[in-house]
């Protein structure tokens, strides 16, 4: 008998109590090893279980932490560089077995998501769209950069989202091609809820109004005017052929000449043309210290600037916005330098309310425009595909509109509606085709290149009132 604690104990109880022990003691270090448990994944906003306007408000709070965070996280990026379209991967990669990879092509494609499956944590299906055709995304945790990436990149995507996706061709065992993702990046999130693919959207007044809506919705919508333009083009190369010539009839347009014959100029159009950045360009001619880009939206910049402009005897009828100020100053004293094509480059936001914020120097925008002869022939910029960032730009071009300035641009809610359903990242281009025109035909003024220019309406009274004054002063 053993003496444990005063009690006293058979050989065969204490052999039984401290193999119990022992248990109870692996038990505890084998619990103490075990991770902690995982909280439960936060569920995504279902499109079920929410209304449209509460779903809107919900996308607008991620968006905007996701804008907080910055980097690589911000939801709406300047560039995404697209190796192939989703019409050449199909024809290329069709071929394929089932469950073949081809792991020596490594490709980037981009388009609108139209419809997640989830199948598990780490495998879901996306319908990616665009130009016209649809290819699947089969997005695995396994052939990912990463599983903690996989998790944090998937989890910012909804239906209607743009996104850019770099992966493998392949096709799964069940026949369907894919493209397998070793990266998926958002290039631009649609704040709203989606018309439901099965029943689409069919009410012809929100068709016409929201045409951008009904293209991403009904794929026979961009058939329609696929065929249009083939139509148009058709028709023109038909009369081309058989040397006919296209002319224009603005009849409805009054258009400014653009003033009397001068003196003849050279130009010399020899690439690669100048380039001239535009707030550094009024310092070294002006010689003096402008204030940050950042800073000319506040009262002490257009402050300077209007000062300035008075210095220089520059006038600037009311209202003496900064912008108004600024493009003063600029057709003063720069734009009147550019005889040979010249680009003027890195305009403030403050003149560019259409365009993206610069991607390095805040405060400026991607826009480039070129002059020749001193005159504008090209506007170019990166589109600003933020909706709240174009809101405020809009709102801060009001107030200059209410101040008197014709120029200025009112609120376009329709623009705005159109920018939260998703535009990819967008350069736009536009070009004054006559003053190229001008230039190429040596003229000096632009009714001399439109075959039937509008014409201010003839005065009936203008040679009667010549012929009498002729008169009079011959009876003098």
């Amino acid at each position: 008998m053993a003496d444990v604690n005063g009690e006293k104990l058979s050989k065969n109880e204490l052999k039984r109590r401290l193999k119990a022990e022992q248990k109870a003691k692996e038990k505890a270090e084998k619990t103490a090893q075990q991770p902690p448990e995982a909280k439960p994944k936060e569920k995504k906003e279902s499109e079920e279980d929410v209304s449209p306007n509460e779903y809107f408000k919900l996308r607008t709070q991620a968006v905007n932490n996701l804008k907080a965070l910055g980097g690589e996280h911000h939801p709406y990026p300047h560039k995404f560089h697209v190796s192939t379209s989703l019409q050449e991967f199909i024809e290329k990669y069709s071929g394929l077995k089932d469950g073949e990879v081809v792991e020596k092509d490594r490709l980037s494609v981009a388009g609108r998501v139209h419809a997640i499956r989830e199948s598990g944590a780490k495998l879901i299906f996306y319908d990616l769209r665009g130009e016209g055709t649809k290819l699947q995304i089969m997005a695995t945790a396994r052939n990912y950069e990463n599983e903690e990436k996989f998790a944090e990149d998937t989890g910012k995507i909804r239906r209607g989202d743009i996104i850019g996706v770099e992966g493998l061709p392949t096709k799964t065992k069940k026949g369907e091609l894919s493209i397998m993702p070793t990266k998926i990046k958002l290039l631009s999130p649609c704040l709203h809820m989606l018309p439901h693919l099965h029943y689409g959207l069919k009410d012809k007044e929100t068709r016409f109004r929201q045409r951008y809506l009904d293209l991403i919705i009904n794929s026979r919508v961009r058939t329609i005017f696929e065929i249009r333009a083939k139509m148009i083009s058709y028709m023109r190369k038909f009369f081309d052929e058989l040397g006919f010539l296209e002319i224009e009839t603005p009849m409805m347009n009054m258009i400014a000449g653009d003033g009397p014959e001068g003196e003849e100029v050279e130009i010399d159009f020899t690439p690669p043309f100048k380039r001239i950045p535009m707030i550094p360009t009024l310092e070294d001619i002006l010689k003096v210290k402008f204030p940050a880009p950042e800073d000319l939206s506040s009262d002490a910049a257009n402050k300077f600037l209007s000062d300035l402009c008075n210095a220089h005897n520059i006038e600037c009828p009311s209202p003496r916005t900064t912008a108004r100020l600024l493009d003063k100053l600029v057709g003063e004293f720069i734009e009147e330098q550019c005889v040979n094509p010249t680009f003027i480059t890195e305009h403030p936001q403050i003149m560019s309310p259409l365009a993206k914020w610069h991607r390095s120097v805040p405060g400026l925008t991607e826009r480039f425009e070129l002059f020749i002869m001193k005159k504008e022939v090209c506007n170019a910029y990166t589109e600003l595909n933020d909706p709240m960032v174009q809101r405020q730009r809009f709102e801060e071009q009001a107030k200059d509109k209410a101040a008197g300035d014709d120029e200025a641009q009112l609120i376009d809610e329709n623009f705005c509606t159109a920018l939260e359903y998703g535009l990819p990242p967008t350069g736009g281009w536009g070009m004054g085709i006559d003053r190229v025109a001008m230039f190429l035909t040596d003229n000096n003024n632009i009714k001399e290149v439109l075959l039937f220019p509008a014409m201010k309406p003839d005065d009936p009274n203008k040679n009667k009132e010549d012929e009498e004054k002729a008169q009079e002063a011959a009876s003098a």
